[in-house]
């Protein structure tokens, strides 16, 4: 079942955090996830919303998406974000879909 990884983010150091997510595109796309919401316009429509950024990918399931979680890859690039911000990360199931 498709998983969906969420993260909001309230970025304080732009300039640090872009090296990150330069390099952290390239490893969502090489273990198999596809963004979904990059940053982009957003609106508030209920309740209290600061300055955060949101960006949510799509897995094939959990598991691709723990698989790139832990994978030292990540924890490595990971380091890149540290004092940059911020962040609340959510991994979700998505709804079976039928056909």
């Amino acid at each position: 079942m498709t998983a969906y990884l969420i993260v909001e983010a309230k970025i304080k150091d732009r300039m640090k955090f872009l090296k990150y997510a330069q390099k952290v595109q390239e490893l969502v796309a090489q273990y198999g996830g596809k963004y979904v919401v990059l940053g982009g316009e957003h609106e508030p429509l209920e309740g209290e919303w600061d300055d955060e950024r949101i960006v949510i990918h799509r897995w094939p399931n959990m598991q691709s998406a723990r698989d790139f979680w832990f994978s030292a890859e990540y924890q490595e690039t990971k380091k890149l974000r540290d004092g940059t911000g911020e962040f609340r990360i959510m991994l979700v199931e998505g709804v079976q879909e039928s056909i």
